[in-house]
């Protein structure tokens, strides 16, 4: 009687184990949701939004990071067992023309009611949201630039000679550049020669085109430029360099700068991928995201003070009303472009 006791303790013990083993506190047992993302603010992710969700889930984050075109091409290759994919729209696109992306059903986004209509699907409704949006406008030193700047147009002034920088056209906001000089030239719908015609003109202003924003910084606190277009997600390191930096947004329009997440088209935790896109839709991922100045909300419940959405592309007039390229042409005549440019317009 005693050896059988003995062993039901025992067996009791160990499918207690086994039972608490499958508990949401036990990242042992539990599915990997692989992320491919940026890697910035990786503390804030970690603490305020990749964890809560592992614990309601019992799930384990694993993360892949680097810039848009490496982790793309990383899916391409079929490397890394991505789930979830953070892209700007620009290669988002190029991944949707190459089959990457599983087709998302909408209907398990709850929160997809909740966000700015131009960010509902930005890359047409079998595919991903935009989980924030941010604008392309233009940025100058309101101590070195005597008339202010209000507009697109404003960049090919001469008192500006030798003194902007632009993006290059093969960066996520060089098409916006390219869009811009052809609304500058007079046309009322993108008109490619009349574009590069208006690029060759601002080309005396330009000390050099920038591909990462760092550059952008670095010229602008040394000195060596006042003035040139930029995203505002990007400005509170602008103005945390040289505190006379102002923010524009062109009269014309800023451009909308969207980045979207997507789910890998042969991941095999489709369903926890969608919930994660739910997840951060949601008004309370997006309020402290705002909140920590990390990314601007697309959620319309959340609702900011005016401190708050200093730096933020935030409230839907402002959002509604930003320039939206479509990113299946330009991808389409992306190639074409960059040869063109780099034949006029290099230097």
């Amino acid at each position: 009687m005693k050896k059988f006791i003995v062993i039901l303790t025992v067996a009791s013990l160990f499918l207690l184990g086994a039972c608490s083993g499958n508990g949401s506190g036990s990242k042992k047992d539990s599915k990997k949701l692989v992320i491919s993302t940026w890697g910035f603010a990786e503390d804030f992710f970690d603490k305020e939004v990749y964890k809560p969700f592992e614990e309601e889930n019992n799930v384990e984050i694993v993360l892949d990071t680097g810039n848009n075109a490496d982790r793309l091409n990383k899916v391409r290759q079929g490397r890394g067992d991505v789930d979830v994919i953070f892209l700007s729209d620009y290669y988002a696109q190029q991944g949707i023309d190459d089959g990457l992306f599983a087709k998302i059903d909408h209907s398990k986004l709850e929160n997809l009611d909740s966000i700015y209509d131009v960010a509902k699907a930005p890359l047409g409704e079998d595919y991903g949201p935009a989980y924030t949006v941010g604008q392309f406008g233009i940025a100058y030193n309101a101590d070195e630039v005597k008339q202010p700047i209000k507009d697109w147009d404003d960049l090919w002034r001469k008192d500006l000679k030798a003194s902007i920088t632009i993006p290059g056209i093969t960066s996520t906001s060089g098409p916006m550049m390219l869009d811009a000089a052809s609304k500058v030239s007079g046309a009322n719908t993108f008109n490619e020669d009349q574009a590069f015609s208006q690029m060759k003109d601002i080309l005396p202003n330009v000390v050099k085109e920038y591909g990462q924003t760092s550059e952008f910084v670095n010229m602008f606190s040394q000195g060596e430029i006042v003035a040139g277009p930029i995203m505002e997600m990007y400005f509170a390191d602008l103005k945390e360099a040289v505190p006379s930096a102002t923010f524009v947004s062109p009269e014309k329009g800023g451009y909308a700068v969207m980045n979207t997440v997507n789910v890998v088209k042969d991941s095999k935790n489709k369903e926890m991928a969608e919930k994660f896109i739910d997840y951060i839709l949601s008004k309370e991922v997006q309020e402290k995201s705002a909140k920590a100045k990390v990314d601007s909300p697309v959620n319309t419940e959340v609702k900011l003070s005016e401190e708050e959405a200093e730096g933020l592309t935030y409230g839907e007039e402002v959002v509604e009303g930003l320039n939206t390229l479509d990113m299946e042409f330009v991808n389409q005549n992306s190639k074409q472009w960059i040869d063109r440019w780099n034949r006029e317009l290099a230097n």
